[in-house]
């Protein structure tokens, strides 16, 4: 048994307009590949909530900034195709480069604000691959639902927004960050972590919840956040690219709890940069 795999807009509208004839809902599951569980509970979330599930796989060369990361990004095809047969994902959609951007393509799609700040101060042009890709795979699929995790907060933000500016009739579903026992957020890129890394690493998610809880409390946010950093590098991160407190609505700086926000890191370990966020409102807050 396998799950069958379509590499063209062609074959994949195919088999989706045969769905949509028997009235059948259909989710899509974005994916770069590297299968890891945070992938797999997005995938059980949209087989509860819709027909048919599509999983895409597909590294995006337009969204990374250096050709060796491109390179360096693990491709593991079969593995994944077997991780999803359990599941009963319906359908693997992978398309190469030149089936995603054929010749003479020209098009980007940006979204201000939400994508140039935090990692998009980074990474330059990381949030344009994202949102062109993804609007790709919205248009492609046709997807009644689409889901995301948490975990790149930003992200997910980022595809809401540009999925009600240009009324894509797809809904974003948003799904819980998926962790180790120790904490650290899963990531394609922890394979990357040497086992000495692997051992520090769970210290970014630490720091981030204890900040984040004297921020509730009604910790000064210039010194907290600083005490953060200088947590985060004392563990054995090389640098930290930010610590920030962003509304959670909007991902715009705050100066103080009064509402519910993210605090988001992005911090070097070795040659892999991580990401992270979590919640945070007033104590006392019913939000």
């Amino acid at each position: 048994m396998s799950v069958p795999i379509v590499r063209t807009v062609a074959e994949l509208r195919t088999v989706v307009a045969g769905w949509r004839r028997s009235g059948a809902s259909v989710a899509v599951v974005p994916t770069m590949g590297a299968l890891h569980e945070g992938h797999l509970s997005l995938v059980r979330a949209a087989l509860q909530q819709a027909d048919q599930v599509i999983v895409t796989l597909f590294v995006n060369p337009k969204q990374f900034n250096s050709a060796a990361d491109l390179a360096a990004y693990p491709r593991t095809e079969n593995q994944d195709a077997a991780k999803l047969v359990p599941l009963g994902a319906h359908l693997l959609y992978v398309p190469d480069a030149e089936e995603m951007y054929p010749a003479g393509f020209a098009t980007t799609v940006s979204v201000a604000a939400i994508g140039e700040s935090l990692c998009g101060a980074f990474r330059p042009g990381h949030f344009d691959g994202v949102a062109t890709v993804v609007a790709k795979l919205f248009l492609q699929t046709g997807a009644d639902f689409a889901f995301f995790g948490e975990k790149d907060f930003q992200q997910l933000q980022l595809v809401r927004r540009m999925v009600k500016d240009l009324d894509i009739p797809t809904t974003v579903v948003a799904c819980p960050t998926v962790r180790e026992v120790d904490g650290l957020a899963l990531s394609s890129r922890n394979v990357r972590l040497s086992p000495a890394e692997r051992a520090i690493a769970p210290k970014l998610a630490s720091v981030l919840v204890e900040t984040a809880e004297r921020l509730a409390r009604g910790g000064p946010l210039l010194a907290t956040l600083a005490e953060g950093r200088a947590a985060t590098l004392a563990a054995g991160y090389r640098e930290v690219e930010y610590l920030e407190l962003r509304g959670e609505a909007d991902l715009r700086p705050m100066t103080s709890v009064d509402r519910p926000a993210r605090l988001l890191v992005a911090a070097w370990l070795g040659d892999t940069r991580l990401i992270d966020n979590v919640t945070t409102s007033p104590i006392g807050s019913t939000n």
